[in-house]
């Protein structure tokens, strides 16, 4: 229950700064605040703030690394700015930052300390912070945003506003395509570890199970980030994290 509810706060505290500023000078701000409020929670003294001692609470009892949770401020600080990923690699850069350092600090919390349960949290992050961006995609274009790898759409001749614009053709799905198998490429090499993981951190990694199942789906579809099916929730999914939990597998 303490590994959720941690998972879920420092996520949220993250995410939603930059989910709710309009500003980056705003943003900027609460940035600030948090930074000052990890360090403070470092030195035992929490800010009077609920998630803040939340998070104090769990630095006490998992000793969990200041690094870590910096990481992921520090990148969503450089991030306010809501420009394009200039290539894959910055985009990996981003969620090995923000997605791999949570689960780094999930294993903590697990009490692993082990060189290849690291290794899959790394790729399992970038594959996450890879389908994050792509399942975002008609959300962001609702809003005229496009945060698509520039040089991906470059190669194949495609243009923000392609995707403004929903453009359904066949250089739209190579993007797609692209940007997809590299999260599938991340997940095949997380999983190439399996055998050499200890048991107890299998937990920390289900979440492979929703991000395969996306991606799936993706493929059913051709590829087509704007087709109704991939907004749609899967009812069995449950179902699934519930046997590979059984099974012991991620």
């Amino acid at each position: 229950m303490l590994l959720l509810c941690i998972y879920s706060l420092v996520h949220v505290l993250i995410q939603q700064v930059k989910d709710s500023v309009s500003e980056k000078t705003t943003g900027l701000m609460r940035m600030q605040f948090w930074k000052k409020a990890v360090e403070d929670i470092y030195c035992d003294n929490p800010p009077h703030q609920p998630v803040a001692i939340e998070l104090w609470k769990a630095v006490k009892r998992h000793n969990l690394t200041k690094r870590w949770l910096m990481k992921i401020i520090d990148e969503r600080e450089k991030n306010l700015d809501d420009k394009a990923y200039r290539n894959i690699q910055e985009l990996e850069n981003y969620a090995e930052n923000t997605q791999s350092s949570l689960l780094y600090l999930t294993l903590e919390i697990l009490g692993i300390k082990d060189l290849h349960a690291d290794h899959a949290a790394s790729h399992i992050g970038k594959a996450q912070g890879i389908v994050t961006c792509l399942r975002a995609t008609p959300y962001h274009g609702s809003r005229r945003k496009v945060f698509l790898p520039m040089d991906i759409c470059m190669l194949h001749g495609v243009s923000q506003e392609d995707f403004l614009r929903k453009n359904r053709d066949k250089n739209m799905r190579d993007v797609i395509y692209d940007i997809a198998s590299q999260a599938h490429l991340h997940l095949k090499h997380a999983r190439s570890f399996h055998k050499s993981i200890p048991v107890k951190a299998f937990p920390a990694f289900l979440q492979t199970v929703s991000l395969e199942d996306y991606l799936k789906k993706i493929q059913r579809v051709d590829f087509d980030i704007f087709h109704p099916s991939l907004q749609q929730k899967n009812t069995l999914l449950p179902l699934s994290l519930y046997i590979q939990a059984w099974r012991k597998r991620y």
